[in-house]
């Protein structure tokens, strides 16, 4: 395993930054109004991004007193190998346009602590660059569209050295995400005076992230959408290579399962006859999410539908994401049922405003809570969590 460099100094300001809500402060300042839009925006009304914090806020939590909690321990088993806390670094498409080498960056913080990272098949950084840092990445697959581009691309994953295959299931269609065209961002990228003037007004960015990218690595490309290298960001033809989804169907999936001799996570999956047909298939997790909101608009929130997926998969980890932004949040997650929880936002955001090290402070942050409210609750182990930790908040 290649060693990585010392870890870089943390700025200052860093210290101001108190929780993972306080990254999207910072980064909506530093960030250009369509790129910023582009991270933090979901589908229409934004009504199922609002429930995935409501959802949270739906419970409260009842800890046990005179527990001896000095040896408590974060740590989990997931897909092979044990993992220093509970949560882990959601995939993130673009994560290279907020953030320098965003997806390096984010995997190497990752590396560093002992957690997962999933690298988004919409990265603009070859799998094969971010495997070099994070031997223990996983791979968020986006599928082609004929059986010989799936197969092609799993050679290249494979060949990559991922172990843990990620495949998302919730992007049959191209959302409705008005909030990034009234924000002014477009996939494909089109120049303008608009986005011009945003990066003027914006130099921290337009200097540290854009123009140094396309001195030092050229125009952005998806880079692992398919076995070969994708369209650049400017391109016509990516609105059409990341379209291309709405045939897939279990067959696709039992394909893989026979090719793929790793670990099978399917992500997006909101009802359990659809987790636990994913298990008979032979898929080794599950994550339920809706997309942080940003698919179908209106779609039941993950915390909400977790305990009957869980019901029904007693023989896998079901996992969670979308609305996570808090210790208490894991612990909430993890009392229904939940085996592990993924968080994307707000590493996205800790890394656009200070690269490595504010995806570390991210990761601290959160692991903080997480001891701090295992503390506060009595808990010593996530696997001790359980329904009698919680009860339904008034008015819900």
């Amino acid at each position: 395993m290649s060693r990585l460099p010392d870890a870089p100094a943390a700025p200052r300001w860093l210290q101001r930054v108190l929780c993972l809500d306080d990254f999207e402060n910072e980064a909506r300042r530093h960030l250009p109004r369509p790129v910023f839009g582009y991270v933090a925006g979901a589908a229409e009304t934004n009504q199922s991004f609002r429930a995935n914090r409501d959802a949270f806020q739906a419970w409260q939590m009842v800890p046990r007193v005179l527990v001896d909690i000095t040896p408590r321990d974060m740590g989990v088993e997931l897909c092979g190998r044990r993992w220093a806390t509970p949560f882990g670094v959601a995939p993130m498409g673009l994560a290279a346009l907020s953030a320098y080498r965003g997806d390096l960056v984010i995997a190497q913080a990752a590396r560093r602590e002992n957690i997962p990272f999933v690298l988004s098949g919409s990265s603009l950084i070859r799998m094969e660059e971010v495997i070099a840092v994070n031997p223990d990445a996983w791979f968020q697959a986006y599928l082609p569209g004929d059986d010989a581009g799936i197969l092609a691309l799993l050679d290249r994953v494979k060949a990559a050295g991922f172990r843990t295959l990620v495949i998302t299931l919730d992007t049959p269609a191209a959302a409705n995400r008005e909030s990034n065209l009234r924000a002014g961002f477009t996939i494909p990228v089109r120049p303008g005076p608009r986005l011009a003037w945003q990066g003027i007004t914006h130099p921290r960015w337009l200097f540290g992230t854009f123009l140094r990218t396309l001195v030092q690595h050229g125009m952005p490309h998806f880079e692992n959408s398919y076995a070969t290298r994708g369209a650049p960001i400017l391109s016509p033809n990516v609105e059409r290579n990341l379209s291309d989804r709405g045939h897939l169907n279990w067959r696709h999936l039992q394909m893989i399962r026979r090719v793929w001799s790793g670990e099978i996570v399917v992500k997006g999956v909101l009802d359990a006859r659809d987790a636990r047909r994913a298990a008979d298939e032979g898929c080794n997790g599950v994550i339920v999410s809706n997309h942080g909101g940003r698919q179908l608009d209106g779609a039941a929130a993950p915390l909400a539908v977790l305990p009957r997926i869980v019901e029904a998969c007693p023989d896998i980890p079901v996992m969670l994401d979308s609305g996570v932004r808090r210790g208490s949040d894991v612990l909430k997650a993890l009392a229904l049922g939940a085996r592990f929880v993924f968080v994307g936002r707000p590493f996205a955001f800790a890394a656009a405003v200070a690269g490595e090290a504010g995806a570390l402070r991210a990761i601290d942050l959160l692991r903080s809570e997480v001891s701090r409210n295992m503390a506060l609750m009595g808990v010593l182990r996530p696997d001790e969590l359980d329904p009698s930790h919680l009860i339904p908040a008034q008015g819900h």
